[in-house]
């Protein structure tokens, strides 16, 4: 059976199935050049390492010729004693080098996770609905976990090895130009091999990247949504998706990869042979007639075998270089994402506010869909006025506060606090002065007291205990088992939906916004919760700009202003009364969705 993945895993295989991309090796060398010093000391040390490793058959002739067919014992023995050195000093400069670029990979690795987590901070909330949490998390630890491995051991490897075929090609050519020949004439072959290999390995090596990235989007998903799995009993069939598609593609795939990688050493080490068994029997021949000595060959034979070592470890490396490559351009294409929402050049920073929005022809529509969310909407909210915003599923409430938060910016028209064009001003200095309770609060892991600090990180404890008191979460919190210091451990697991949706209320107090925005910021609390949210919500508005989306008839009523919007437009605005005497749009919501 074959197994077709998500149509985001083959887009992803198409765009990063090509060869070597100078312009993404140029962007990832940038994240090498705070390092360039102890770079060019590993080179240094490379280099002396591969000189001493290839000096050692020339050690080897030495001893045989000048040794042991002279039977001079004292030349015998000053050799292996110089011999033995080289060797020592070769494994303390290949230490060095390790060392140096082990540090330069955790580095380099500390840098670039350092970057990309700063860069998914500032990426507007259009990306992360486009893109998975899986994908971005295997961007940041498999990608650039791939991008260290080649830094530490194969970056200098490679040049080492180039080297050290150089090196070797000299020796060989100084000690026996004619056996050097006989050597090469199988270098054609491993070419022809090589041109296979790297066509076949490159395809494979991108679909293994993108692979993984299927995998870690569907553990994600699986694990955030455990509670949904259990509750309707899909743990079978999902473990049976998971198991004979999304691991067994990754499973295939790897094989495939395997196998491709499979091919190349046998055939390395096969022409070796032959290169060897050639030498050997015309070197062997020209020992016998005495134009070579037996040193000679000896030495030729280990060339042969370290010539082909580095052309096995070569292409070792290009498997870790074709992972780094096909990492590299995720971790650049993920870097390069623009930003969608972005301070212009200029901005300045938003003084206190009183709270008065504005919209001025404002309409939106996503960028990958034409059709308007919110189409043409003039609106004026005063500071302190308390807006309750209504309408059908899709009817464009959450993208309406969104604007108001600058998450998006309006396709056409402005959205100005105080008269001041919010495209004007830096989104901190604006979102420090907001607070937004949402319809799924979400906790860090961490206390009861941490989660509360998140609105005012500086406050203290009497102005936390405070905040959950005016909001009717002290009662709860104290009962917990360490009170303020208990932890709510991921997304807060361990408190119901009403206890996480106090603490939030407590963070928004906390913050001492001027513009509130409750997006249904009771739908999912019970009743007896919701009463002694509802008891604290005239303290938490009171005096402060609110916009409030929510079913619920109780939550809207008190609302100074209601506003009704349908298929993007504001059809209808006034208070809970005055709407329901005009027996429009709003008198048929009341009547079929928030009558109680």
């Amino acid at each position: 059976m074959t197994i077709t993945p998500p149509a985001y895993v083959i887009q992803s295989e198409e765009a990063l199935d090509k060869g070597y991309d100078p312009n993404i090796a140029r962007k990832l060398i940038r994240f090498l050049q705070p390092y360039l010093k102890q770079g060019i000391a590993a080179l240094l040390l490379m280099t002396i390492a591969t000189i001493t490793s290839v000096s050692g058959p020339y050690f080897v002739k030495v001893a045989l010729d000048d040794g042991l067919a002279a039977k001079n014992i004292a030349v015998l023995r000053q050799t292996l004693i110089i011999y033995l050195i080289v060797m020592l000093f070769q494994w303390g400069t290949n230490y060095l080098r390790v060392v140096i670029m082990s540090r330069v990979g955790q580095n380099v690795l500390y840098d670039v996770r350092t970057r990309m987590f700063e860069h998914l901070q500032k990426l507007s909330l259009g990306f992360y609905s486009r893109f998975s949490v899986g994908r971005a998390i295997t961007r940041v630890i498999n990608d650039v976990g791939t991008l260290r491995e080649f830094i530490t051991w194969a970056a200098l490897a490679i040049v080492r090895d180039i080297f050290a075929i150089v090196g070797i090609i000299v020796a060989m050519l100084l000690i026996n130009p004619k056996l050097s020949l006989l050597t090469f004439a199988v270098l054609p072959f491993m070419a022809l091999a090589t041109a296979l290999f790297r066509r076949a390995a490159r395809r494979n090596y991108r679909k293994v990247r993108s692979a993984i990235s299927w995998v870690n989007s569907v553990l994600a998903e699986n694990i955030n949504g455990v509670r949904v799995v259990q509750a309707f009993s899909r743990e079978t069939h999902n473990y049976q998706n998971f198991r004979d598609y999304v691991n067994r593609y990754h499973l295939d795939v790897g094989l495939g990869a395997a196998k491709v990688a499979s091919f190349f050493t046998p055939t390395v080490d096969a022409l070796g042979a032959i290169a060897t068994a050639l030498v050997v029997w015309v070197g062997g021949t020209a020992v016998l007639g005495e134009t070579i000595t037996a040193g000679d060959l000896v030495a030729f034979v280990l060339y042969i075998d370290r010539f082909f070592e580095p052309i096995r470890d070569l292409f070792r490396r290009f498997d870790t270089l074709q992972s780094t490559m096909a990492g590299g351009e995720r971790i650049v294409q993920l870097l390069e994402t623009p930003v969608e929402v972005q301070d212009e050049a200029g901005a300045g920073e938003l003084s206190a506010i009183r709270g008065d929005v504005r919209f001025e022809h404002v309409s939106f529509n996503y960028s990958d869909d034409p059709t308007p969310v919110l189409a043409n909407i003039d609106l004026d909210i005063r500071a302190g006025e308390t807006v309750a915003l209504v309408g059908e599923t899709g009817a464009g409430k959450t993208t309406f506060v969104k604007l108001v938060a600058r998450f998006h910016d309006p396709t056409s028209g402005r959205v100005l606090v105080d008269g001041v064009s919010l495209r004007t001003v830096t989104q901190q200095s604006l979102r420090r002065q907001m607070g937004m309770v949402l319809q799924d609060p979400f906790l860090f892991n961490g206390t009861v007291k941490e989660n509360i600090l998140f609105g005012r990180l500086g406050a203290t404890d009497e102005e936390v205990i405070a905040a959950a008191t005016a909001v009717g979460a002290h009662g709860f919190i104290s009962q917990l088992k360490n009170g303020y210091e208990t932890s709510v451990q991921e997304g807060g697991v361990l408190l119901s939906v009403g206890q996480r949706q106090l603490i939030s209320f407590a963070r928004a107090l906390l913050a001492d916004p001027r513009i509130l925005i409750l997006d249904e910021a009771t739908s999912s609390v019970d009743t007896q919760t919701e009463q002694v949210i509802q008891s604290a919500l005239a303290t938490l508005l009171k005096g402060r700009t609110s916009f409030v989306i929510a079913h619920r008839l109780s939550t809207i009523t008190n609302a100074d202003r209601i506003v009704v919007i349908h298929d993007g437009r504001v059809i209808e605005q006034g208070n809970h009364r005055e709407l329901l005497e005009k027996r429009g749009y709003y008198f048929k919501l009341y009547k079929t969705g928030f009558q109680e």
